[in-house]
């Protein structure tokens, strides 16, 4: 398995992947990247030219897709439009792209025999509702999802899973919890109120904050990803978690403690439509088949590394800030929400 294609490569997760890869192995690496807002090619910087390739394309472009898959020996999708209030703004591109491009992918795989790995979200479960003791999801939790964004990535699940079965593709899935790190796109959450913060600017929270996420480091995002790709049953689906349960009042909270402020200088806006109240994974299936184990299972250790790193890479986000911020500032001069999760 030597030759790797990494969709969405240039991403917050693909490129934490890649970094992860080009660390841990010997394999080389195929980046496929649209490079829309939320890619970055600056994330790839300093890998080596001998190991890792870029190429500038669209996962729907079949002919490309092909040409790429046919001299590959697997291929990590993790291109993807993320963000549910894009999503509620405009569902199309979620549709081209998750399902669309995913389905472009598989077709390539397997008309060339390509092992396949799909990195998908907790989000296709929809949510745990407001009881603290409701179970965590599992691999046979029912798909029960709330926006255009968790459909089309529930979507494209469900076309791989037809691929293993119908067609005998060698392929496995993983839906993972909300993960931060370095690289990410200033419009997700934690980067968002970090940001915020740097720029002597005051975070906004939704609602109440009382919304709870399963946080897990983009790193031990990486070595679950590898380990599957290497070691994961074919045709299985893995959830990766870390057991870390917080609300997004406690996160952001946490962020202005860690970066000397005062632990409420927030502000509460509006809540989302639709907006999921709690994420949790549960990771047995992962860390027995496959021995992994999460490295970063200190939080709040993880969240003053990241604060660091977007302290001292402004120039890496500042330009997506701006853009962000005018989104948002749109959108709340319309009456929607200002915040992201």
């Amino acid at each position: 398995m030597g030759r790797l294609i990494v969709t969405g490569g240039a991403g917050f997760l693909g490129a934490g992947f890649v970094h992860h890869v080009i660390r841990h192995t010997d394999h080389h690496v195929t980046v496929l990247d649209a490079l829309t807002y939320a890619g970055n090619r600056a994330s790839l910087d300093g890998l080596p030219a001998d190991r890792v390739a870029f190429v500038h394309g669209d996962i729907t472009d079949a002919p490309l897709v092909d040409s790429l898959v046919s001299r590959a020996d697997a291929v990590v999708h993790y291109a993807a439009e993320s963000h549910n209030d894009l999503s509620l703004a405009n569902p199309r591109p979620f549709v081209d792209t998750n399902v669309t491009g995913t389905f472009t992918l598989l077709e390539a795989s397997r008309t060339h025999d390509v092992r396949f790995h799909h990195v998908s979200t907790d989000e296709v479960f929809g949510d745990l509702g407001e009881g603290s003791d409701a179970p965590a999801f599992t691999e046979d939790s029912p798909y029960r999802p709330s926006s255009p964004y968790s459909a089309t990535k529930a979507a494209s699940d469900m076309l791989v899973r037809a691929w293993i079965r119908s067609f005998g593709l060698r392929a496995t899935i993983s839906n993972c919890t909300n993960s931060y790190g370095p690289y990410q796109h200033v419009e997700k959450f934690i980067p968002r109120q970090i940001t915020q913060v740097v720029r002597g600017e005051r975070p906004k929270l939704y609602g109440s904050g009382s919304h709870v996420r399963d946080w897990i480091h983009a790193d031990d995002h990486s070595a679950a990803v590898l380990a599957i790709l290497e070691r994961g049953r074919i045709g299985e689906t893995y959830l990766i978690g870390a057991d870390c349960e917080r609300t997004n009042r406690e996160v952001i909270e946490r962020i202005l403690a860690l970066m000397g402020q005062p632990s409420d200088a927030y502000d509460h806006v509006a809540d989302r439509p639709g907006h999921d109240h709690r994420y949790a994974i549960d990771a047995s299936k992962l860390r027995e088949e496959l021995g992994w184990m999460p490295r970063h299972s200190d939080f709040d250790e993880g969240l003053s590394a990241t604060i660091d790193w977007y302290r001292t890479h402004e120039s890496w986000w500042s330009a997506a800030k701006d853009s962000a911020e005018k989104f948002y500032a749109a959108r709340e001069g319309a009456g929607f929400p200002a915040d992201t999760m």
